[in-house]
């Protein structure tokens, strides 16, 4: 049953993760470049340097984030329910058996 609640949870950690990883991106790439967000790749005037660093950045930056906010979410939900909204071992050995 938690983990059927926590779902609307994780869609709006989600939401959230994007706006906050975004925001994040924007900072870091306005040290880097003197526009507010790294070039498209299609950008005719883009530098390969530059289109490879962006996405480099956007990855890591997105991912990290994500994984902290998912990760945080779900140990929130656990003090609060006692039960782990995600996937535990005992899922993981269920499914390979």
């Amino acid at each position: 049953m938690v983990k059927l609640l926590y779902k609307p949870l994780a869609i709006a950690l989600g939401i959230f993760a994007g706006s906050l990883a975004g925001k994040l991106v924007t900072t870091i790439w306005t040290k880097v470049d003197d526009n507010d967000v790294p070039p498209d790749p299609d950008q005719k005037e883009a530098t390969w340097a530059l289109v490879l660093a962006g996405a480099a950045l956007q990855g890591v930056v997105y991912s990290v984030v994500k994984a902290t906010v998912k990760r945080g979410g779900a140990q929130g939900v656990e003090k609060v329910t006692g039960t782990w909204p995600g996937k535990t071992a005992d899922d993981l050995e269920t499914a390979a058996a």
